[in-house]
């Protein structure tokens, strides 16, 4: 693992925060960002390591600037999943195999609740469907 970023990809450290926030206010996620500045890059210049160009992760510069989500990508992720799942078993409730695969994601969604109680997460925050579903829209 190598400390600094390759000589090819010379980008000044606030350009590349600037394109961070404007990514992250075109709507698009921590790990799309990634994504972003190592396809396109900034001015031309791909970004392979946002932490070695920067010395701060995406996560950290967007909070830095306050355009950070309101949860964390994981847990926004497994919510997003376990909510299709529900509403598929709605519509095909013998359908065996995604009722595991609900009882996998909900189980999932409750324990990375537990880690972001508090910090990320409301201290009386519990999972539902209800919740969930009103959290994410």
């Amino acid at each position: 693992m190598t400390d600094e970023p390759p000589e090819w990809s010379d980008v000044d450290a606030d350009a590349v925060e600037q394109r961070v926030v404007e990514l992250a206010e075109q709507g698009h996620d921590p790990s799309g960002i990634g994504m972003k500045l190592r396809d396109e890059g900034v001015q031309g210049t791909p970004v392979p390591d946002v932490k070695l160009a920067t010395g701060s992760k995406v996560t950290d510069i967007l909070e830095a600037h306050d355009a950070g989500p309101e949860l964390p990508e994981d847990l926004r992720n497994l919510m997003e999943r376990a909510i299709r799942l529900r509403e598929h078993m709605e519509e095909h409730p013998n359908d065996h195999q995604n009722k595991r695969a609900l009882q996998n994601a909900e189980s999932k969604v409750r324990r990375l609740a537990d880690y972001y109680r508090g910090d990320e997460l409301d201290e009386g925050f519990t999972y539902s469907y209800a919740a969930a579903k009103r959290l994410l829209e």
